[in-house]
């Protein structure tokens, strides 16, 4: 008799035992968030430091930190190359216990990145890389893309101004995943629009001469000069565009990805006559420009933010309240991601939009 109390009675200790460990379990409030970015090369200026300030003004504006949630953001860099980016990520998510890793600009790093997050069944807050096929052929249930990509930036620059009569083209192109997507997208706008491209060329990512190329270029004798490239690649193409005589010569240039960061570094008179899209400027509305100014008051010499920067404000926003409507973190990206596709999204700097089933957040663009 006194055996079979026992038994019993270790039977429900351990049973109570599991139920406190289930309970604690379901109660975890506990987030970290890591930016994994550019933080000392030529995507620096359109994100770095800047999108770690924009990701812990949506932990303070998300309310959490209040409701009683701790949530941490560490931030890397990731140099722009996809070994580095990944082991930095693994580490991240195996000792670290991220959850959530932001930003990635560098299309092959966010690629890599992104098959590392549906492995360990992360999360990816993609902002800064521009490639299609995140939400496309590579798309994963753990990754989400918010700011932009190339087929938006195709649709939009390349449409607009192949209609405008720059019926044909040529590409400089930045050489990794993400020039190669952009010039592919490009393509098939200007060619679906009646135009032609008449030729390209690939050039080193980060290099500062573009001289060799911009002739080439010149040669062809293309009505528009695509640059499918981002961040230093592409102000120091525009520069030394301006001293070979390009626009002046009667050819257009077009920037295909272009943000706010680069026209202060190019100034008024070497960014005249560019075309480009974004999908955020500060300066937009009221609300745009209420938070930028917040912003402003933290980010480096007062900048303003790039549309990289408020999209991984948006992005940390909504994943944050996908959280919240859980109830606490499972630890589970993909439950994570299917709550935040469940959710609309409605943030101060983008409005509302849709986030669709492959993870692409749908916002207007200009």
């Amino acid at each position: 008799m006194r055996t079979k109390l026992a038994r019993r009675y270790a039977a429900l200790i351990a049973c109570a035992g599991l139920g406190l460990a289930t309970s604690a379990l379901a109660q975890d409030k506990t987030v970290k968030v890591g930016v994994l970015n550019d933080m000392s090369s030529l995507y620096a200026d359109i994100g770095g430091a800047n999108s770690v300030i924009a990701v812990k003004m949506a932990v303070q504006d998300s309310g959490l930190l209040d409701k009683g949630w701790k949530i941490d953001v560490l931030s890397g860099d990731h140099q722009n190359k996809p070994d580095i980016g990944t082991n930095m990520a693994r580490q991240w998510i195996d000792v670290d216990k991220v959850d959530a890793i932001a930003d990635t600009p560098n299309s092959g790093v966010a690629l890599a990145v992104s098959t590392l997050v549906k492995e360990k069944n992360a999360v990816l807050l993609n902002s800064g890389a521009a490639t299609a096929d995140l939400t496309g052929k590579a798309c994963t249930p753990n990754t989400v893309s918010f700011t932009y990509d190339t087929y938006m930036l195709a649709n939009g620059t390349g449409k607009a101004l192949t209609k405008a009569g720059g019926d044909s083209w040529f590409f400089l192109t930045s050489d990794y995943a993400f020039g190669h997507a952009l010039e592919r997208d490009t393509t098939a706008v200007v060619i679906a629009n009646g135009g032609k491209v008449l030729g390209g060329v690939k050039h080193p990512i980060n290099t500062s001469d573009f001289s060799s190329f911009l002739l080439q270029a010149q040669a062809s004798k293309a009505k528009v000069v695509g640059l499918a490239n981002a961040g230093g690649d592409t102000t120091n193409a525009i520069k030394q565009a301006s001293e070979f005589g390009i626009v002046s010569g009667g050819q257009k240039l077009a920037a295909l990805l272009l943000f706010v960061n680069d026209v202060h570094s190019l100034g008024l008179k070497t960014a005249q006559g560019l075309s480009f899209t974004e999908s955020f400027y500060w300066d937009l509305n009221d609300s745009t420009r209420a938070w930028s100014k917040r912003f402003a008051t933290q980010s480096k010499g007062g900048a303003m933010p790039s549309m990289t920067v408020a999209g991984n404000y948006a992005a940390v926003l909504h994943y944050l309240k996908a959280l919240e409507a859980i109830g606490s973190n499972p630890h589970d990206g993909a439950k994570v991601v299917a709550k935040m596709k469940e959710l609309p999204t409605d943030d101060p700097l983008f409005g509302k939009g849709p986030l669709r089933i492959d993870g692409r957040r749908i916002i207007p663009a200009y």
